[in-house]
């Protein structure tokens, strides 16, 4: 960031360019790195929190309402809906913290934005399943039919490997989890619409199948127990989802106190009860 400006004294040259590497700092630049120390942050202060709607706000306000007072915990949720601003306010400092995502997505995110985001402790999983309105098992799926996917890096690659562990497609030896359909060796005659993840659960109608995120699948009223054609594995899954903090944050005792709540008893109640497999408590350090 540089401005031209015209000056005659060697001091105003002296500070405006002091001026400008401040501003290269600041909040407007979202891929700024800069120390922190969230030891030294005001607790008296609430910690906001960016999620996205549902599951991670519901979470959130459930901590809010039921547990966040008595652990002297001032707690506000601001909601977004797409999986880009939660990590760009974290880091630009507009929030505090962020609980929307897992970490293969947030390693590909820092390593293509800059951004220096750090997960602080899981919370819960929502396994991606996929679901059909027109056909009742996977042996419905014949060539020439279309299987919308996520479009994103890492949830494409998560939905083809589900796709290939139930045989509906077969992957080139040795692909990691960032798979994308150029690495499908078989599509066994299928067709593939890749779509921003929010949008797969609208074109549920207009395909003959789709690998839906957990959170939109409860958006759409989607049950995997009943509904799906195929879910995740809960064991061993590398997708459970976290708060999150810029680097240098981890030990602000507000974040702190809410990394203990969110993984707590109560919360884990809250999950099963309200979500019924939909979302599964997933706690723990992140691996």
């Amino acid at each position: 960031m540089r401005k031209n400006i015209k000056i005659s004294l060697a001091a105003a040259a002296v500070t405006a360019l002091a001026l400008g590497v401040s501003a290269c700092g600041t909040a407007s630049d979202p891929g700024a790195k800069s120390k922190t120390d969230g030891a030294k942050a005001d607790t008296s202060k609430p910690l906001t929190v960016a999620a996205s709607p549902t599951p991670h706000a519901d979470i959130l306000g459930f901590v809010k309402k039921n547990l966040a007072e008595k652990a002297g915990l001032k707690l506000e949720v601001k909601e977004f809906s797409d999986y880009v601003l939660p990590n760009t306010a974290t880091q630009s400092g507009e929030v505090d913290a962020n609980f929307f995502q897992h970490k293969p997505y947030l390693d590909d995110f820092n390593k293509k934005r800059g951004t220096d985001i750090v997960p602080v402790v899981n919370v819960e999983l929502e396994p991606l399943a996929l679901y059909s309105k027109k056909i009742e098992d996977l042996k419905g799926l014949k060539p020439g039919q279309t299987i919308a996917v996520p479009n994103d890096t890492t949830n494409e690659g998560r939905a083809l490997h589900l796709l290939a562990d139930n045989g509906v497609i077969v992957l080139q030896d040795g692909v990691g989890i960032d798979a994308k359909l150029s690495d499908i060796k078989d599509k066994k005659g299928l067709e593939f619409k890749e779509l921003e993840a929010a949008s797969v659960p609208r074109a549920l109608d207009q395909v003959d199948a789709a690998v839906i995120n957990g959170n939109y699948a409860i958006q759409a009223k989607l049950k995997p127990s009943e509904d799906a054609l195929a879910s995740e594995k809960a064991d061993g899954n590398p997708y459970a989802n976290f708060l999150a903090v810029k680097k240098g944050n981890e030990k602000d005792p507000r974040v702190e106190k809410l990394a203990k709540l969110l993984n707590s008893d109560e919360v884990k109640k809250f999950i099963e009860d309200k979500y019924t497999g939909l979302v599964v408590p997933s706690f723990g350090a992140v691996k």
